[in-house]
């Protein structure tokens, strides 16, 4: 048994670093120019696979030398490839700024990642194996609905990242078990902004929501239960890139390891926490030693404050 899928995109992160980002029609020059292996997907399926999970990706890179360097990411990080499709063309790109307060604007092209529209043979069959699928929106709709659709028909818990926000069709909805938007992609989809109102609205249409809030920590909410916060460990923030992936992919390990989901969420936000203090986005991404050593700092020490 795989215990998370993940189907999604692989980008190749071109990051240039500015002291305050460019408005529009201006001109700065940056300090540092790297290119760096991302993609949501990508990102989601290597930080689970560092946090300790048995990975498997699907999704597609191109036949420039990013794909190969996509590929090879996954590879190093112990993420199973065998139904990543390479597809003739360039691979995804995603082309981001990183000003110095580690705020960040990124302008995706989707490549490969475009012909990721359906599910290929064989894909369905890895799905049924997961104890999770992972999903975000940087494939077409029509393929993370297909991926959905496959993991309810085989009792597999769904995860979805809804990002780059847009309206979510019904079908999908339907087929989504547990909702990851930031406070912005839930407001969008509610239609208010507060976090707490959100998420009881989104209830309305999936059984179980975590936003995330950045620096103020995660919010959760089910049907039939309280509403549960978990703060956010307080550091420097340097990249927050990638630091929702982090955050998705170190909580589905949690989840498929049996975690209760109060302890899965301070222990995926010690994750995004490490993460942030380092560039990038695949590399910036802790394995699962450092998290658990962080985590156990953090109980010692609200152990003392009490």
């Amino acid at each position: 048994m795989t215990g998370i899928v993940v189907l999604g995109s692989t980008n190749m992160d071109l990051v240039a670093y500015v002291a305050k980002a460019p408005q529009r029609g201006e001109t700065v020059t940056g300090r540092e120019f790297r290119t760096v292996p991302g993609g949501k997907g990508a990102n989601q399926a290597v930080a689970a696979a560092r946090a300790g999970g048995e990975v498997a990706m699907i999704g597609a890179v191109g036949t420039d030398d990013f794909g190969g360097r996509l590929r090879a990411t996954l590879e190093v990080s112990g993420v199973d490839t065998d139904l990543l499709r390479t597809a003739e063309g360039p691979s995804g790109t995603a082309h981001i700024v990183v000003d110095d307060e580690g705020g960040n604007a990124i302008v995706v092209i989707p490549g490969a990642n475009a012909t990721v529209d359906h599910l290929t043979p064989g894909d369905e069959t890895l799905i049924a194996t997961a104890n999770a699928l992972l999903l975000q929106l940087e494939i077409p709709l029509g393929g993370v609905i297909a991926g959905a659709e496959a993991a309810r028909r085989h009792g597999v818990r769904t995860v979805l990242t809804p990002a780059p926000a847009q309206p979510l069709p019904p079908e999908l909805l339907a087929a989504t078990d547990l909702l990851v938007p930031n406070e912005h992609e839930a407001a969008l989809l509610a239609g208010v902004a507060e976090p707490l109102a959100a998420a009881e609205a989104l209830l309305r249409q999936v059984p179980e929501v975590v936003i995330t809030l950045g620096g103020a920590g995660s919010l959760y909410a089910a049907r039939g239960m309280e509403p549960l916060t978990v703060a956010a460990p307080r550091v420097r923030a340097v990249d927050t890139t990638a630091a929702g992936d982090t955050f998705v992919g170190a909580l589905a390990v949690a989840l498929v390891e049996g975690r209760p989901m109060p302890e899965a969420m301070i222990w995926a936000s010690t994750a995004a926490a490490l993460s942030v203090q380092r560039p990038g986005a695949s590399s910036s991404m802790p394995y699962r030693p450092e998290i658990d050593a962080e985590a156990q700092t953090r109980t010692r020490s609200a152990a003392t404050r009490r």
